[in-house]
Order: structure tokens, then sequence, then C-alpha cells
């Protein structure tokens, strides 16, 4: 059976543990010092296990602090969403959103809209995280989660929502071009230096063509001699004059426009992958999720292709 006990020091707990003090938790609670201390003593002789390694420098989680901080912020994060869930018609968004974006997609584009729908309801208090790899919303549990690309069936316990997608085209600097000439076919690329994508499982990403009857295809990269797995970075070497690459026009509209880079085989330009929002579908009507999830479509929609 339940006890309330259990809930006892869970808050002072995950407020030492974000803050990495005794002190500062204290100010934080308005409560002194000895009391946070007691109450983390406390806690730990009922646990019957060590929560923090304690040093006259330096406060940190034990491996099994580190294991009961993740079960504590999710239970408080439940009992947060059920509070508010109570009141979703009327209350403010508020609270810990945990939000996971793609890394250079999520800096450039999705980043500023985030910071501007903080600024409009500042009671949010966005966990920010950037990466490519896949993102279950549900076993992770983050909130909302922006995705290049995504599955052919979406997990029934996942909403999501389809913003567009990305136009790709292929690209070199001018200095590049006056040295070894612009292609002008596809077969052309054969003979260029490329520079291409480099996924974290080790593989290259291929670059994505228009057939002759419209059908979107793939080709290998057959003369990349630089794979670069990030996109900014990608931009980069491009813009040194090290060879052509494929990329989406959101990462390199200012460099076409100021003519730093210049598109090449435009007739090859193509739909590139689908950008997503994704979230636990039981968090839908969260004020703080569903404010987040409106103010995403409406920032990125009009800079995707339909």
């Amino acid at each position: 059976m339940f006890s309330s006990e259990r809930l006892k020091g869970i808050d002072v707990f995950v407020c030492v543990s974000d803050s990495g003090s005794f002190k500062v938790a204290a100010e934080r609670m308005n409560l002194t010092a000895s009391a946070v201390s007691k109450g983390i003593a406390r806690l730990e002789s009922r646990l019957q296990v060590r929560l923090f390694n304690r040093t006259t420098r330096r406060l940190a989680l034990t491996d099994a602090g580190t294991a009961f901080y993740r079960t504590c912020t999710a239970v408080l994060a439940d009992l947060e969403e059920a509070e508010l869930t109570l009141h979703a018609d009327s209350a403010e968004p508020r609270g810990r959103i945990r939000i996971d974006l793609p890394a250079a997609f999520g800096r450039l584009q999705a980043l500023p809209v985030v910071l501007a729908c903080v600024q409009q309801y500042p009671q949010l208090q966005p966990h920010l995280s950037f990466s490519d790899r896949f993102i279950d919303p549900v076993e992770e549990d983050v909130d909302v989660v922006v995705r290049v690309g995504g599955p052919d069936v979406w997990p029934a316990a996942w909403g999501h929502r389809y913003l567009g997608s990305e136009r790709h085209v292929f690209c070199a600097s001018p200095a590049y071009l006056k040295q070894h000439g612009e292609p002008v076919t596809e077969r052309d690329l054969e003979h260029h230096v490329c520079v291409a994508y480099g996924r974290a499982d080790g593989t290259v990403s291929p670059w994505r063509f228009v057939g002759k009857q419209g059908a979107a295809m793939e080709r290998r990269v057959m003369s990349a001699q630089y794979i670069v797995g990030d996109g900014e970075a990608q931009v980069i070497t491009v813009m040194a004059g090290c060879g052509i690459a494929q990329l989406p026009t959101w990462l390199i509209k200012q460099q076409l426009a100021e003519g730093r880079l210049v598109e090449v085989l435009p007739h090859l330009a193509s739909e590139g992958l689908a950008i997503h929002l994704v979230w636990p579908k039981n968090r839908d009507a969260l004020p703080k999720v569903k404010v987040l999830l409106d103010a995403l479509a409406q920032g990125l929609m009009p800079g995707l292709q339909r």
C-alpha cells in the first residue's frame, strides 16, 4: 500500500540536485541550509542509500542518486501535469518543459521560435537538448520533439504533426567553381570533389534526385572526399572551396543571397526530408505543450515546402 511518507523530501532532493548546493537550494525553497541538509539525511536514511557524494568543494549525485533523480523528476512532472490538466482551459502556460531539437535545424530555425514563445509566456522553463538521433518522447520523457525525417508509421502513443519538407539544392563556392568548373549533368558530379553528410552510425547520407517521372530517387555519393556529420560544418567546408554539397535551402539561404555560395544543377533540386513535431499524446491538454506546439508550427511552416 502506498504511503505518503514516500513523497517526503523529494522536492528538496530535486532542488538540491538541480542547484548542486544545499545553500542555494535552501534559498530557493525559503528554508535554512540546516533544514535542507537534515531533509536529505532523513531521505537517505529511509532509502538506506547514499544519494550524494559530498566534499568541501563539490556536491555530486551518486549512481543511485542519479537514478532516483530521474524517477523523482518524472513523478513531480506527472503531478504537475495532473494538476494543470484539471484547469487546462484557464491555466497560464508554466513549468518545466523538455524540448529536443535537431542539431543544425534546431539551432538556426526552431530555437528562435522557442525563445520568442518563452518571452511571451515567462512562466515556462525550457530544458533544451539538441541531437539528430531518434527520440522516443514517451520513453525519454520529452514534451516536444522537432524532427527532420520520421517513421512510416507513427506509434499510437505519439502525437505528431507534419509541417512541411526541406528543399535540397547542390551548391559550391565561387572559388571552387572557378578552379574546377561547373557541373552540367548529374554524371559530372562523379568528376568533382564532393562534401557528403555522415550519419552517427557511420553511414553516408545519399543524395536525393527527382527522376524522369517526377519520383524521388536516392543515389550513393560516389566521389565524397569530405564526410561531415554536422550541417553547419558542411556549409563551412563548402564555403572554404573544398567541394560540392547537397544542402537544404533553410541552411544556406543567406549564403546564397550574398553570393558566398552558388547553386549548381538547379534542375536537380529536390524535396528533402519531412519536418515533424512529435509529443506524447497524453500531454495534448497541457497549456505549456499546446502553446509551444502552436508556436513552432506557426514559426516553422512558412519556411518549408508543403
